[in-house]
């Protein structure tokens, strides 16, 4: 695997390193050892899928407060995904910066997201599909969100949004 740093410290890019042969390919996208020499949460406590049937689909921005912060471990299987991160650990030197990668089925590529981030995603095609692998267990009274366009942060999506949840539209301002 290859792990490819983004400007905000502690989450990656990781891309499948795919050996080829006269079947395809072979390709690892998770190794405890490579996971811990990055000082990457090796947990994981549940896996989950969210289908979207229509593009532009906005999911986001979701993260949990301690004492049940998670990591994210996140692959788009079907489809396409602009996912965004946002750095919410108040004593980092990236507070309140954001960060966007593209996720697609076809690169196989994934996205590494500490605790501390809030995290969500916006479809570029139909009927896409998005694997997460949590270090931490769902609590619903840790459960919190801000808002995909607060202005706090600026963030730029690249597709118009055609569906998108009420909480995730209704959060409140952010305010540290």
């Amino acid at each position: 695997m290859k792990f490819i740093q983004t400007q905000l410290k502690g989450a990656y890019i990781i891309e499948p390193e795919k050996i080829y042969d006269n079947r395809g390919f072979f390709a690892r996208t998770f190794c405890q050892r490579e996971f811990k020499e990055y000082g990457l949460n090796l947990n994981l406590a549940q896996c989950n899928i969210s289908f979207n049937a229509v593009k532009g689909t906005l999911r986001g921005m979701h993260y949990q407060e301690a004492p049940y912060e998670e990591a994210k471990l996140v692959r788009c299987t079907m489809g396409a995904i602009y996912d965004v991160i946002i750095d919410l650990r108040h004593k980092s030197e990236t507070f309140k910066q954001w960060a966007a990668v593209e996720l697609t089925a076809e690169k196989r590529n994934m996205l590494y997201i500490p605790e501390g981030f809030a995290h969500g995603f916006i479809t570029l095609t139909d009927n896409t599909e998005v694997f997460y692998q949590m270090s931490e267990f769902y609590a619903q009274e840790y459960a919190r969100g801000v808002r995909w366009n607060d202005p706090a942060f600026g963030i730029t999506w690249p597709v118009d949004i055609t569906v998108i949840a009420d909480k995730d539209r209704n959060y409140s301002d952010f305010n540290a």
